[in-house]
């Protein structure tokens, strides 16, 4: 959809979340932003690991009141920290039993989450389970909490069969080993340590269709004559492509701006987070014009508004 002149053209390197995305809640629900969602990555489950987990979740591993499951193939909670886990989760939650579903995923199983948004998509889910953590807005934060929370839940919640029942961690393929690392550290006393399982429940690589969809979208906003846009990226895998398909790089791969004032469509940057925007520092010499201080829609929401409103709106 293309924007008027009065719009101010948000877009988001992202895939849009299911079954809400608070980005398109924030942005839509003011009049002058118009948010479109450009994937820059593709996310593909692993069938394996689906498989697996369904079987695990049948089999009452996450309920710690049965003995019909051991305590090798048992977890005492889960951990989400992003929103492919969240969405990888939410399909074997849908194919049980409605019947079976809050015995199998219990009242007493807590759901560790890392933010907001992968909050916001297993409340839509309906389960009993706690959803905690979500103020923590990072791997290590959330550590800190689970170590404190899971340690002081009753045994007959975390132990099965003698065994300090682990966490399963729902990952993709390129992820962080902070949350592990955290919660199996030798510096913590051997009763603190929590088991960590992760299975790698999704694979990423880059949309196909990522360039042309971009250029059509930057296209159709110079077209429109606005004057001014936002390019929000999420992850290091979207800066390089992001820059390139702005025509913002020499032939050296850096930053060149030059190049980047050649438009006449003013082109504003933000990133999710500091690791998106040292990225971008580090291997382009770009530095976006906003980094959020929260990781969620509120966090980008702030910081564009608040850089406009002491920049952009006296310039433009």
């Amino acid at each position: 959809m293309a924007s008027t002149t009065s719009d101010i053209p948000v877009l988001l390197l992202k895939t849009k979340s299911i079954p809400a995305d608070g980005y398109q809640e924030i942005f839509a629900g003011w009049n002058n932003y118009q948010p479109t969602f450009l994937p820059v990555l593709e996310h593909r489950f692993r069938e394996d690991a689906l498989s697996w987990l369904k079987n695990i979740t049948s089999n009452r591993g996450f309920n710690s009141n049965t003995a019909a499951a051991t305590a090798e193939s048992s977890f005492g909670g889960i951990i989400f920290t992003s929103q492919r886990a969240v969405e990888a989760f939410s399909s074997i939650v849908e194919s049980l039993d409605s019947d079976t579903r809050d015995e199998l995923l219990p009242e007493a199983l807590p759901l560790y989450v890392v933010g907001p948004a992968t909050a916001r998509g297993l409340r839509s889910l309906g389960l009993k389970c706690p959803i905690i953590g979500e103020e923590t807005g990072n791997g290590a934060a959330l550590s800190a909490f689970m170590l404190d929370h899971y340690n002081s839940l009753p045994t007959s919640q975390t132990v099965r069969q003698d065994q300090k029942l682990p966490l399963l961690f729902l990952v993709g393929e390129v992820r962080r080993d902070i949350i592990p690392k955290s919660l199996q550290s030798p510096d913590l006393p051997q009763e603190a340590r929590i088991g960590v399982h992760e299975v790698v429940i999704y694979e990423t690589c880059e949309m196909a269709s990522f360039h042309v969809d971009f250029a059509h979208a930057l296209a159709e906003n110079a077209a429109s004559g606005v004057k001014e846009q936002w390019v929000v990226v999420f992850s290091p895998q979207g800066c390089r492509a992001m820059l390139d398909c702005l025509g913002w790089l020499d032939e050296g791969g850096r930053y060149n701006s030059e190049m980047a004032d050649s438009s006449p469509t003013t082109t504003f940057t933000a990133t999710i987070g500091p690791t998106t925007r040292d990225h971008l520092i580090k291997e382009f010499g770009y530095e976006p014009h906003v980094c959020a201080e929260k990781p969620s829609p509120e966090g980008i929401f702030a910081a564009i508004e608040n850089y406009r409103s002491t920049n952009t709106r006296t310039q433009l």
